[in-house]
This record gives C-alpha cells, structure tokens and sequence, in this order.
C-alpha cells in the first residue's frame, strides 16, 4: 500500500521506523519485487503496511508486514522471504467519540 504524508506520520507516530523515501534508487527495485508501496526499515528488516480489516474497529487499519531480514550485523543488506505478519497494528485513521 502507498501511503501519502499524513497516513506515514501516522505510522511513524506508532511503529519504530524509517521510510525508504522515493527519490531513494532502491525504490525502483523494491516496487518490482513487491509492488508499489512505502517501505520501512525498522531494526528486524523490510516492511510494509497492509490494510486489514477488523470487525470491532470503525477506523481505517493495516498491519506491519516483514518482508525481508536484515541478514549482516550492520544492518546493511536484506534477506528476502515469504511476507510475514507482525501483529503490529497501525491506525491510519484517528477515531472520535
């Protein structure tokens, strides 16, 4: 899922991360291994939000998929492999009462 400004600094407000920005040349790559989406690394790898939908919540939701593990010590290079739910869940949405 691509996400505009206010849906990223959502997710950076509730998931320890960094978005790969799209000017980034590895983007390009990314996008054709899977899909058009932001993409964050965080200190486990390579990950993305993917929208869920979830009966008892009203508002907009995804949860963190891990994509790919960061496979050396300085965090420089990433082991791809089957996507992978965290079961972190990130509000895109604020709800009101």
């Amino acid at each position: 899922m691509k996400l505009n400004s206010t849906q990223i600094e959502r997710t950076l407000n509730q998931f320890n991360a960094r978005v790969i920005a799209e000017d980034n040349p590895t983007i390009v790559e990314l996008n054709d291994l899977f899909g058009d989406h932001t993409f964050f690394l965080d200190a486990r790898g390579l990950n993305v939000l993917e929208l869920i939908e979830l009966p008892q919540m009203e508002s907009e939701s995804g949860e963190m998929i891990n994509l790919a593990d960061w496979s050396d010590a300085t965090l420089t290079k990433l082991r791809t492999h089957r996507p992978e739910p965290t079961g972190i869940v990130i509000r895109l949405k604020e709800t009101h009462h």
